[in-house]
């Protein structure tokens, strides 16, 4: 029997199964053959082999088999759960980003049973249970299953489907899950529970309060400590310590949810800003400025009003409805629609740094990476068919710049068609296809996401991954079906005739706000020189040599520099531990000899040292650090 895996022939006579297969295959370490991709649909390694089926095993280091490696491990934590409280109801247990999570009604725990938990999850991993699927016909049978669990009958009932449904058993513990499952728990290796947790069923904060238990696991123990020196790390590069810490911005009662930048976070923002301002200059962007307070009846036109309302602040004003913007597209298509346009005037590219305001549940918000006020570095291109491939190169050229500039690397993902959606077959496949071609032409790899895509258009998400590997999804590029034809958008072609143009959503930082508490985490507040609040602090030794470090002081910031000058009186050793705790870029020290000779002494705080140099050599070196946004100092020892 001739099958393909991997697009190679292969004879699988007398194998049974992708697990015979897989044994066949010596892809026995516990980070291969997690499960099977069968003509592009992942099952489990008990699948049948047919003739002519096109495989594909999958491994912990795609994102498949380790998000699959993680479902796995939420239901033995849920077997765990149930053998040390018998009473509990599971409800669901999802892979996350970073591991899993397993939700459950009537459990009471405390911090302290977290260990006795994960000991019994260990043990049910060593029992090297093979999950068995259990296909169960009709809702009818499902319900009676799961009849002693109120939250499983209540997810059977909310399915459309009355046919089929799947449940996994491993020992003495069966869900109700779609699968697929890794074929032996012996796979798991280390396994690690990591915190406990509150959690309204379903999200909804009038429905019942759930204990939520987050885990981890690996196919290998190494992995699972370097996982958890990551975390540790993460503690101590955390941006809400670290922000207001350094003075960079702070979260108000009176406010939740919309941040404070401070003063020094401000440097910060305006650096992020000017770069962001000038690359889209150079790459031939127009910016506007749209209010932040419009009518009910442009959100009705924009659909928002029907489907995006629970998170809008409105409110009414001398008997008419208004709306704070939750995003900037609708004022942007008032934009367009105020002038009539060529088809010599596209590709049009519009920025706008647009003010946005979305409720958020309180439990929600988290510093400045989940805020109910924020900015987005929005971008609306408009643009002709033909020109959607170049478009989306130049948007990626954009990307690439600035993200390389923060030593940021990145990842793309293509999201296609989700099942409800607008537009005809042949738009989207034209939009598709106009995307995966720009793609394909980038030449850097790309996965898809089968059905992901906004209801309006295909899309590309940009994930990047910080100095601890964690990622974030920041940028997006977003073909838009919908608002043009909404907004009735038009321009004439060349032949005279009206047509409506294409237009294409796009950020890049998504939010300054987000972005920024991403670079803080990133660079654990050690910012380069031309983003830092604090380039320069001057240290006089005694209080003699204050008149010079005044003088100086008044100099570098004629030039632009941000400049500060101790003049406590502590010693010089205090001095310079206290700007390295500020995290200062540079710390001149000046005596007698540096007033002497009109000189100054130069640290940086990785510890590079100048002594008695000059000071327009001193300048001259930092500016050439800050033009070329460098992530290292200039200064040589």
């Amino acid at each position: 029997m001739l099958i393909h895996v991997d697009q190679k022939p292969l004879d699988a006579s007398g194998l049974p199964t992708y697990l015979d297969l897989a044994l066949k295959l010596n892809l026995k370490d516990p980070a291969q053959a997690l499960a099977v991709e069968v003509n592009g649909k992942l099952v489990d390694l008990s699948t049948p082999v047919n003739a002519e089926d096109q495989a594909r095993f999958v491994s912990f280091e795609e994102k498949e088999g380790e998000q699959l490696f993680w479902h796995s491990s939420a239901h033995v934590l849920a077997q765990a759960v149930m053998r040390l409280y018998p009473e509990a109801q599971p409800t669901i247990g999802p892979a996350i980003d970073q591991g899993f999570f397993y939700d459950f009604g009537n459990l009471t725990i405390a911090e302290e049973d977290l260990e006795k938990i994960e000991e019994e999850a260990i043990k049910i991993c060593q029992e090297n249970y093979a999950p068995e699927r259990i296909v169960i016909e009709g809702k009818k049978k499902a319900k009676e299953m799961f009849k002693n669990n109120p939250f499983k009958v209540e997810i059977i009932d909310a399915l459309d489907d009355d046919g089929i449904f799947t449940a996994y058993r491993q020992g003495e513990f069966l869900d109700l899950c779609r699968g697929p499952h890794l074929p032996k728990l012996g796979k798991i290796k280390a396994f690690k529970v990591l915190k406990t947790s509150g959690a309204y069923w379903r999200g909804d904060s009038k429905g019942p309060m759930l204990t939520r238990l987050y885990g981890i696991s690996f196919p290998d123990r190494k992995q699972l400590k370097a996982y958890l020196d990551r975390i540790e790390e993460a503690k101590k590069r955390d941006h809400k310590v670290l922000g207001p810490k350094l003075d960079l911005f702070s979260i108000k009662e009176e406010a939740p949810g919309m941040p404070f930048i401070h003063a020094k976070g401000m440097v910060m923002w305006n650096a992020l800003i000017n770069f962001w301002r000038k690359l889209h200059q150079d790459h031939d962007y127009v910016e506007i400025k749209t209010p932040q307070l419009m009518s009910q009846s442009l959100w009705e036109t924009s659909g928002h009003w029907y489907h995006y309302r629970e998170n809008m602040y409105h409110f009414e004003i001398e008997d008419r409805h208004y709306a704070i913007k939750p995003m900037n597209c609708p004022g942007c298509m008032l934009y367009f629609k105020s002038s009539s346009h060529s088809y010599r005037q596209l590709p049009l590219r519009i920025s706008e740094l647009g003010h946005v305001h979305r409720h958020e549940a309180s439990g929600a918000l988290s510093g400045l990476f989940r805020v109910r006020s924020f900015h987005q570095d929005d971008a609306h291109l408009f643009m002709k068919p033909s020109e959607i491939k170049q478009e989306i190169h130049n948007v990626l050229e954009l990307v690439d710049t600035l993200y390389k500039t923060f030593n940021i690397s990145y990842r793309l993902e293509l999201s296609t068609r989700p099942e409800k959606s607008i537009g005809s077959d042949e738009d989207w496949e034209a939009a598709t296809l106009g995307l995966q071609g720009a793609l394909d032409e980038w030449g850097e790899p790309y996965r898809i996401n089968e059905g992901d895509g906004a209801f309006y258009g295909p899309k590309i998400d940009i994930h990047i991954q910080d100095a601890l590997q964690r990622s974030w999804q920041c940028g997006t590029i977003q073909l838009d079906m919908s608002l043009p034809e909404k907004f009735d958008l038009e321009y004439t072609d060349h032949d005279g005739k009206i047509k409506r143009p294409v237009m294409v959503h796009r950020a890049i930082f998504g939010s300054i706000e987000r972005f920024m508490g991403i670079i803080i985490e990133h660079f654990a507040g050690r910012f380069p020189l031309w983003i830092s609040p604090r380039q320069i602090r001057i240290l006089p030794i005694a209080d003699r040599h204050h008149e010079y470090a005044l003088s100086l002081k008044k100099e570098l910031k004629e030039k632009g520099f941000q400049v500060e000058v101790d003049l406590h009186a502590e010693s010089l050793n205090k001095k310079v531990r206290n700007a390295q705790l500020d995290q200062v870029n540079y710390m001149i020290t000046l005596g007698d000899k540096e007033l002497e000779e009109e000189k100054i002494s130069v640290r940086h705080r990785e510890g590079i040292q100048q002594n008695q140099i000059d000071l327009a050599f001193f300048i001259k070196k930092i500016q050439e650090e800050i033009n070329d946004k460098s992530l290292t100092p200039y200064l040589e020892p």
